[in-house]
């Protein structure tokens, strides 16, 4: 059966950064089609207010509940959708590139992924329910009436100040791992994802992670896999991505300035790399974003 790409519905009750689907939020869910589900472009904030769901999501039984938080990672599959009839959420979708946006201002580390993977569902106490409605009633509020200046700049530091106390509520219902074995996959899953971050798209090579690991490239794709369900390979693109992002959109790089400061043989080969990943030349790219 072929996998259908969910996108963000519009409405009255479905507001956007701009005209684009990269900043998405929702008030009131809508129902999911029949099949197999995957959001390749966007990861997903959800908070069941009513009712109760199931589905599976990358093979894994999730049940939603009232207070419920989940988090959605793009390209996971969910499949066998069901609700109750007064099943409803807030969703906010948000694009790889937004993400970027947002985590400028609270600087979010995705150190938690291997955790969040596997844990995607948090239940909220009463008071943590409390705190995200005032953000989410204060963001839609703000969404809804734009300003021309600093519109954008302010919702996308809310975002990020309710993705930071979302963290927050997650660390602390986060149980002590009393394996030890599976403490040090653990460790070592977030210290592949810190040594990612920290090269800032300047080494593209599993293997080189993996030396500095000191375990086998192989070893290292099996402990991804399952402490995140993602090859080394997919977090690696996407902070190159990020990295050069930056530089297209904030500064004044040339293509080659780019291309020798992240390491890439040459200005052609880094312009190849940018549109496989991402559909765009790194010039049409700027143009569209640079100083936004």
């Amino acid at each position: 059966m072929e996998i259908q790409d969910l996108k963000p519905r519009s409405g009255s009750d479905t507001l956007r950064l701009g005209d684009s689907d990269e900043l998405v939020v929702m008030e009131n869910f809508g129902s999911l089609p029949q099949g197999e589900i995957r959001l390749n472009s966007h990861g997903l904030i959800v908070i069941c207010t009513e009712g109760m769901a199931q589905f599976d999501y990358d093979g894994m039984q999730i049940q939603l509940r009232k207070n419920d938080l989940y988090l959605y990672m793009a390209h996971s599959v969910v499949t066998n959708f069901m609700s109750s009839p007064d099943f409803n959420c807030r969703q906010i979708w948000f694009s790889r590139s937004e993400l970027w946006n947002i985590n400028k201002y609270g600087e979010v580390s995705l150190s938690d992924l291997p955790y969040l993977k596997q844990h995607p569902v948090i239940h909220l106490a009463d008071n943590d329910v409390k705190l995200l409605d005032e953000y989410f009633q204060l963001l839609c509020r703000r969404m809804r009436d734009p300003d021309p200046v600093l519109y954008a700049d302010i919702v996308r530091s809310l975002v990020s100040t309710m993705m930071l106390e979302m963290l927050c509520m997650m660390r602390r219902q986060k149980p002590e791992d009393k394996v030890a074995t599976s403490v040090h996959r653990q460790r070592l899953a977030n210290e592949f994802m810190r040594l990612v971050e920290q090269s800032d798209g300047r080494i593209r090579r599993v293997d080189d992670f993996a030396s500095r690991l000191n375990v086998t490239p192989k070893y290292l794709s099996t402990l991804l896999k399952e402490t995140m369900s993602r090859r080394p390979s997919e977090m690696i693109h996407f902070y190159t991505l990020k990295a050069i992002e930056r530089r297209l959109r904030y500064t004044d790089m040339t293509m080659q300035e780019i291309a020798n400061d992240l390491n890439f043989a040459n200005a052609s080969f880094f312009g190849k790399y940018f549109k496989e990943h991402t559909g765009m030349t790194p010039l049409d790219y700027r143009n569209k974003y640079h100083r936004q």
